[in-house]
């Protein structure tokens, strides 16, 4: 394996994104390795089954990468401290758009990554059905070695006795 010197965490702005990010900044640290943390903007065309897209779909699109683009940013910013504190010199906050899974392998194929770290959960309930799992299909098709953190099960705590 080579040495990790670039980890790709895909994030969601969903209230598991601070476990994955923890979990990411905490590993990029031990390897002083840069931290690429991305949001994959879902593609409309996905839903179209669903609905009919409306006329001004370009514009909401932009809009809708945009305002994650702006979220990303103050993210970045808000952990820039923590990131600092665990070694980490640099941290790059993406907003990508198409297909997540095929999006998350793509990035972290163009970027050389070593490794990606992302959250087990993500959609749920109807959602899921339809577009499955992202995680599954990361570790089945990605580049490299995938982590995942299952940011609903406490951390392990080693018994002192």
């Amino acid at each position: 394996m080579k040495d990790i010197k670039r980890i790709v965490a895909p994030i969601d702005f969903s209230d598991n994104t601070e476990t994955v990010v923890s979990a990411a900044a905490c590993i990029a640290g031990k390897f002083s390795a840069y931290l690429d943390l991305i949001f994959v903007v879902q593609k409309f065309e996905d839903y179209t089954s669903f609905f009919t897209p409306p006329a001004n779909l370009p514009a909401m699109r932009d809009d809708l990468l945009n305002a994650a683009k702006e979220r990303m940013n103050a993210f970045v910013e808000a952990h820039k401290e923590e990131f600092k504190a665990l070694g980490i010199s640099t941290v790059n906050g993406q907003v990508i758009s198409g297909d997540i899974a095929e999006a998350i392998v793509n990035y972290a194929e163009w970027a050389n990554a070593q490794l990606i770290i992302m959250g087990t959960h993500g959609y749920k309930g109807f959602n899921r059905i339809v577009f499955g799992s992202v995680a599954e299909k990361v570790v089945k098709t990605a580049c490299c070695p995938v982590m995942t953190v299952n940011p609903y099960r406490e951390e392990c705590e080693k018994n002192s006795e």
